[in-house]
């Protein structure tokens, strides 16, 4: 029996490509999700598991540290041995280990279920990508469907986190793993039948070399960033910072000198490409940057409960949407993008202005705030995805798209960190000296002691909201700048013709 074929050059995708990206969703939807579904099913881990408290952050972080160490390798693996492939050997790893996970019973198996489905997830996210850019060649349609993507993944990471409690409120914390068996159950049977397999026909040897390397610039990079926040610049988190830096180095170097490189350096030299990776990277240091702030606010601040919190930061989700489409349509009319990608980073830049004039009890305002900078923020990425992968040749969709996503990850990060930082050192300089030392580290800290000093929990939630308004500035500043870049370094950029990339390979099941 014959694979489906891939859409030839500039066609128009039928009923079968559309239900083909719903298919694809699935899996993009939950792993998204599992980014944040374990954030209310924690202390029910802890009560039942007892893990101590560096096995708990471990099976709270570990997920994240292996997808985005593995994202390029997968990607380049996919574009090897085919996409739908891959895929379906994803997603059979995702479901093995979310049943493990389900039924962990003590906590280095829970650890371990978790890096099995980062791996699996590492394998999901690009592969989904390369078999939309290989479903739809017309460039409308493409566009449509990327917004889609857009869309699904910024929604499944607030999802995660209200799924999860929800869930865990009425059963055990094991049902938070167990929802993702029917999508993927559904995947294995639909995948096959409707996805064509799309793999580059040359790929040449693949780089083993380069796998440690890739891991071992992004995972220390990224671990030092995701602690800063919380820990302040400790010499242990710039080291590892720096380190990961330097195989950055060696990767690069790598990549550029070896025969058969991982990371092909003809993609950067695509108009368009490069710039969309940097300007990609950006647009996740805002998102990223406000959540850090808005869900210690809602929960903190305003003292609503967790389950409460997420709920509420569901809201600001509504808009994003129409974003998209809306983003989608204005480019096919004619508006030029490099207008719509820098209107998204002006929108996103007043979501930060707006955060900036938040108070003590100013919910409304900092959903509002949130609101406009997701829209603003799935505006760009919608846009930019779409010029990656148009620009990026089909045979090589999956790398592309892998390195869209590991840069989304690390300003992700970035933003956690320089953003954390500039609220935290706003944060202990508006705390009084007279203040325990534990409270003047983090909100959280002064609250745990606020029954012993009296006016405490009053003066620390002021000083968080003026970090956060510190933050808040910092940001529209940056975005603003981003606006400008975008303006500048899109200008001229086209989209490579349909016909110029080469069809990927359809091969016989």
């Amino acid at each position: 029996m014959t694979n489906p074929t891939s859409t030839p050059a500039g066609t128009l995708a039928g009923r079968r490509e559309w239900t083909a990206l719903t298919v694809l969703m699935l899996p993009l939807l939950l792993v998204s999700m599992d980014v944040s579904v374990l954030y209310f099913a924690i202390p029910s881990i802890s009560a039942d598991l007892e893990p101590s408290g560096t096995q708990q952050l471990w099976i709270f972080d570990i997920y994240a540290f292996v997808l985005a160490g593995l994202l390029m390798t997968m990607g380049s693996l996919g574009d090897r041995v085919g996409h739908r492939r891959l895929l379906v050997i994803g997603a059979a790893a995702f479901g093995a280990a979310s049943l493990v996970a389900a039924y962990a019973n003590s906590a280095e198996t829970l650890i371990a279920a978790r890096a099995v489905l980062g791996i699996g997830g590492a394998t999901l996210m690009p592969s989904t990508m390369a078999l939309l850019r290989t479903m739809f060649t017309d460039p409308g349609q493409r566009a449509k469907a990327i917004g889609i993507w857009s869309g699904v993944m910024t929604a499944g990471i607030a999802l995660g986190s209200v799924m999860s409690g929800v869930l865990v409120e009425h059963f055990w914390w094991g049902s938070v793993f167990l929802v993702n068996l029917p999508a993927m159950a559904l995947l294995l049977l639909l995948g096959p039948m409707l996805l064509p397999e799309s793999r580059n026909p040359s790929p040449g040897r693949f780089d083993w070399l380069s796998v440690p390397l890739s891991m071992a610039a992004v995972l220390p990079v990224v671990y030092g960033l995701k602690e800063i926040p919380s820990e302040g610049w400790n010499v242990l988190y710039v080291v590892s910072i720096t380190v990961g830096l330097l195989f950055a180095a060696l990767f690069v170097h790598r990549q550029r000198t070896t025969a058969s490189p991982m990371i092909d350096p003809a993609l950067f030299r695509g108009r368009g490409f490069a710039p969309s990776v940097a300007l990609n990277l950006v647009s996740a240091f805002g998102i990223m940057g406000s959540a850090y702030f808005t869900t210690q606010y809602l929960q903190s601040v305003l003292g609503k409960s967790a389950l409460e919190s997420a709920l509420w930061a569901l809201l600001p989700s509504v808009p994003i949407g129409a974003a998209a489409p809306i983003a989608t349509a204005l480019v096919q009319k004619g508006v030029n993008r490099a207008h719509v990608v820098t209107a998204g980073f002006a929108i996103s830049a007043c979501g930060f202005a707006l955060l900036a004039f938040a108070g003590t009890d100013s919910m409304w305002l900092v959903l509002t705030s949130c609101g406009v900078l997701a829209v603003g923020g799935v505006t760009v990425m919608s846009q930019i995805m779409d010029l990656a992968m148009g620009t990026a040749p089909a045979e090589r969709a999956g790398t592309a798209s892998s390195l869209m996503e590991t840069g989304a990850e690390f300003g992700g990060a970035l933003g956690m960190a320089i953003l954390g930082s500039i609220g935290t050192a706003v944060y202990r300089h508006e705390m009084p000296d007279a203040a325990p030392d534990v409270a003047r580290e983090t909100l959280g800290g002064a609250l745990a002691v606020a029954d012993q000093v009296p006016g405490l929990a009053t003066v620390a939630r002021e000083a968080f909201t003026n970090g956060m308004q510190g933050a808040a500035i910092a940001g529209a500043v940056l975005l603003a700048g981003a606006a400008v870049l975008a303006a500048v370094t899109l200008r001229r950029v086209e989209l490579r013709e349909p016909q110029e990339a080469p069809e990927p390979e359809t091969v016989l099941a």
